[in-house]
């Protein structure tokens, strides 16, 4: 079965990069989406030497037309930049899934947990793009230092939150295809929660000097 295509925008970053090199492994197009589209391409032809044949397409493109060709769209810039990313992308995102991975932190203090004026990132991301958009919010805690090396098995779970059940339902779906184990952490509020808890594993790294520590769910039987 042909899988859907999947715009990153922001995919030029360690995040957004590592999730397209893990899906594109996993057969399913993926476009770079980026402010420059020349950046874009240059990053899709680094990403795609790390790919194994058999790959599914890896492209770029402006991140406009990068979520306009896309059936799902992924969100992966710093906090800073949402809301003019989302401007730009708004008209592409109609009637599609958007998963938002920013983390809103306030520099300098990056390991203490802040809440954003609209409850979280996502939250203010589901309001700037209204009900058109089914947001989910989802990879908050997952570090990026491992995920463009598909040698690596991750240990750390992904929450997943959203208010539309289809929607979850999409985006755990594509962190199994990444190799990871999701749990459906409820309603979009508690991206809230979600997004905090990157704060604290920022904190973690830095005192036991790693830089991958995340988050596993202990109770739930794994096939």
């Amino acid at each position: 079965m042909t899988k859907p295509t999947l715009a990153v925008i922001g995919g030029t970053g360690a995040e957004g990069s590592g999730l397209a090199v893990r899906w594109a492994a996993a057969g399913y197009p993926v476009i770079i989406g980026s402010r420059s589209a020349e950046k874009a391409n240059t990053a899709c032809a680094e990403l795609g030497a790390l790919l194994p044949a058999g790959s599914a397409p890896l492209t770029g493109n402006g991140n406009a037309a990068a979520a306009a060709a896309a059936e799902i769209v992924v969100l992966s810039v710093p906090y800073a930049a949402q809301v003019a990313t989302l401007d730009q992308i708004a008209a592409a995102c109609a009637g599609k899934v958007l998963i938002t991975v920013g983390v809103p932190l306030m520099p300098p203090k990056v390991s203490t947990a802040w809440r954003p004026p609209g409850g979280s990132a996502a939250e203010e991301a589901q309001a700037q793009l209204g009900e058109a958009v089914r947001v989910v919010a989802a990879f908050q805690n997952v570090s990026a230092a491992h995920l463009q090396d598909l040698s690596w098995t991750p240990e750390c779970d992904v929450l997943v939150a959203g208010d539309d059940k289809a929607a979850k339902q999409t985006a755990m779906t594509l962190a199994a295809d990444a190799g990871f184990f999701a749990v459906d952490a409820g309603p979009l509020a508690n991206a809230a929660v979600i997004e905090g808890l990157t704060a604290v594993l920022i904190g973690i790294n830095i005192r036991h000097k790693v830089k991958g520590s995340g988050i596993r769910i202990t109770g739930i039987p794994r096939a």
